[in-house]
């Protein structure tokens, strides 16, 4: 009897995964080796990080002058408009600071008018002065002349009054002993004691003539020092307009002052109205009615709704190991978590002077025996190249967090 010898089936799935399990390795390795050449190109072409977010302009509202708040118009989470009344500082105080500036300006404009107005008559009036004076010293001097030769005249009357005084005394003594002894008549006598009295008092005439002659001579002589003295004090009729418009010049500057202390009251004025720099949403109110403020005390923040487009910028705090090849120029991706995912473009613009620890409030102090060296970040700005203005009205927000890709090859 013959023996069968039974032959094994061969199952079709065996043969058919063998296959099917080496297809999948390869084109897992494939796909491994594909992901590692992206890692490694993107590694190399570029560099990333997601400690970045959109910076932008904040707004800090702060009193300009200091006072009792009488109205607050905004409350927080509230969209203003710019120019809005945001709240009101009690303006009294500063109105009657106002009255008094205008009325202090009136006073050096009136003051000005006048010390402008006395210059042409100082010189006018100086002029004619000088002219005056200078007559006055003519004349004067001509009085002593002419006091002089009265002087002169009365010396000569004088002498000739002495002279016939002397031979009428004569006559008379002569006159005496004859007319005791009958030798003339009495009538001629008596002739002789009058002329001789005549004169002495013609003498005495003389005396008293040549007395108000030199007193004439003194006068005058002081007459003419008073003219030559007013003819000086005429003589500085220059100085005299040059002084009149310094005063006028004071006045000008005086006005000026004024003008300038008016204006800054009525910008104080004005700083009571504390208004909205621009549209945007109110945060952080802290400010109420009946509260006293102080310059430059904050009151509310605003952050902008409608900015223009380059003031919002994305601020990237890369690794000091991932700045070798980085610079300004460099173009970027920017992945915004808020919208989805959505990318604009950007461009570096800058990189920052030191690191974020060295800029903290307290910088660390590494002159220690527990030193561990710790990767630190720097922080770049990155600037939109592509953003648009209602994308940054509705889309975009100071705070945002975003992920910059740069390529830096």
């Amino acid at each position: 009897m013959t023996e069968t010898t039974a032959t094994p089936e061969t199952n079709d799935d065996e043969l058919s995964g063998a296959p099917r399990k080496k297809t999948v390795i390869v084109l897992l390795a494939v796909l491994v080796a594909i992901v590692a050449v992206l890692l490694y190109w993107h590694s190399t072409y570029y560099e990333d990080t997601d400690d970045a977010q959109v910076d932008g302009h904040i707004v800090q509202v702060s009193a300009r002058v200091a006072g009792n708040v009488i109205a607050v118009g905004v409350q927080d989470n509230e969209t203003v408009q710019a120019g809005q009344l945001l709240a009101q500082v009690d303006p009294k105080d500063y109105q009657v600071a106002v009255d008094q500036a205008e009325a202090a300006l009136a006073n050096a404009e009136a003051s000005y008018e006048a010390a402008e107005v006395n210059v042409p008559i100082t010189s006018i009036t100086t002029s004619n002065t000088l002219r005056s004076a200078g007559a006055d010293v003519n004349g004067s001097d001509a009085s002593v002349r002419q006091s002089n030769l009265q002087l002169d005249a009365a010396k000569a009357r004088l002498a000739e009054a002495e002279a016939n005084n002397t031979k009428s005394q004569a006559d008379l003594d002569r006159y005496t002993p004859l007319v005791q002894k009958d030798v003339i008549s009495k009538q001629q006598y008596d002739a002789a004691v009058a002329a001789a009295a005549s004169t002495k008092a013609q003498v005495l005439e003389a005396r008293a003539n040549l007395v108000a002659a030199e007193q004439a001579v003194q006068v005058a002589e002081d007459r003419l020092s008073e003219s030559k003295a007013n003819l000086n004090t005429a003589g500085t009729a220059q100085q005299q307009v040059k002084v009149q418009r310094a005063k006028a010049d004071e006045a000008a500057a005086e006005v000026k002052s004024a003008q300038a202390q008016l204006e800054q009251a009525q910008l104080n004025l004005s700083y009571t109205k504390i208004v909205a720099p621009v549209t945007g949403v109110v945060d952080k109110k802290s400010v109420e009615v009946g509260q006293n403020v102080g310059v430059g005390q904050n009151m509310l923040t605003i952050i902008p709704l409608d900015p223009d487009p380059t003031t919002l910028w994305v601020t990237a705090n890369f690794k000091e190991t991932q700045l070798k090849l980085m610079k300004p120029g460099q173009s970027v991706e920017i992945k915004v978590d808020a919208l989805g995912g959505r990318k604009f473009s950007g461009v570096v613009t800058q990189i920052g002077g030191a690191t974020g620890s060295r800029l903290s409030l307290f910088p660390p102090e590494n002159a220690t025996g527990n030193y561990v060296k710790v990767v630190q970040r720097i922080p770049v700005r990155i600037d939109f190249t592509d953003l648009k203005h209602e994308d940054a009205n509705k889309e975009l927000r100071p705070g945002f967090s975003v992920v910059p890709d740069v390529k830096v090859k």
